[in-house]
């Protein structure tokens, strides 16, 4: 157990499983106190277990953020259960494949309400709690895909992710002056569950590291511990900005420099 957020409050979405599981698991072990927020009863009430068997602090609080009027509650009745609001972190997400030219709209709908609309709908409800601590942190996990690269089928959740680029900028300058930092960090290819379709249509692994100069799949860890360093004091000069954790995958020009004769 560490002490890096000690007696801090935060929401994590999402965090029944993978990415969001590692976020309120490293945040709990330095002292925090997580507020498991996600759809799914037996992936939250999991997550609290474990949290609770390293002897941190958490609960959970069944949440779909699709919906604003539930997200809005959520960070009101947290911030009202525990009496103060530190940290919210957006990692909760969707996906939808569709090519745009057979684009499905109610599914690009839930992925831009999730993946994005839910941004400001968090964000606006956590910076008056934030005022009155303050300072805060509002952290969101965005994607390479969609800022950075992109591949056909994911053109909703691409432009959802990249519209998480534009949020970030703009709520870090008007945030600022109340010390409440905004940042995202940019997941590559992360060995968590929802990541075992794309193994399938590749051909499993092998097929997909062999293209990640780092020749692994990140861990959920890897981007929980760059999100505990944003949401740490050491990082309070820090905002509207992206950390991209992905093994050095989007850097080749092309797949011929990943393994040069």
């Amino acid at each position: 157990m560490g002490n890096r957020l000690q007696d801090k409050v935060a929401i994590v979405t999402g965090s029944g499983q993978g990415i969001g599981r590692a976020i309120a698991e490293v945040f709990a072990r330095e002292g925090a106190k997580v507020v498991v927020a996600t759809r799914t009863p037996s992936h939250g009430e999991e997550t609290v277990r474990l949290i609770a068997k390293a002897g941190g602090t958490a609960e959970f609080w069944q949440i779909d953020v699709a919906d604003a009027t539930a997200a809005t509650k959520l960070v009101t009745d947290a911030a009202t259960h525990f009496k103060r609001l530190d940290i919210v972190v957006h990692n909760a997400a969707t996906f939808a494949r569709h090519r745009v030219a057979e684009m499905d709209f109610d599914a690009l709908d839930r992925v831009l309400n999730v993946n994005l609309k839910a941004c400001f709908v968090l964000a606006r409800a956590a910076l008056p709690h934030m005022r009155k601590m303050g300072g805060g942190r509002f952290l969101v996990t965005s994607s390479v895909t969609g800022p950075k690269v992109s591949m056909p089928g994911s053109g909703a959740y691409s432009a959802s992710k990249a519209g998480v680029t534009g949020f970030v900028n703009a709520a870090a300058i008007e945030f600022a002056a109340d010390n409440v930092t905004v940042n995202a960090v940019e997941p590559g290819y992360i060995d968590t569950p929802g990541l075992s379709g794309l193994k399938k249509r590749h051909g499993g692994e092998e097929n997909i590291t062999r293209y990640i100069p780092a020749k692994r799949l990140g861990r959920p860890e890897d981007i929980a511990y760059a999100m505990l360093f944003l949401a740490s004091d050491e990082a309070s000069y820090i905002t509207g900005e992206t950390i991209v954790v992905d093994g050095g995958a989007r850097l080749p020009e092309s797949p011929v420099w990943i393994n040069p004769v």
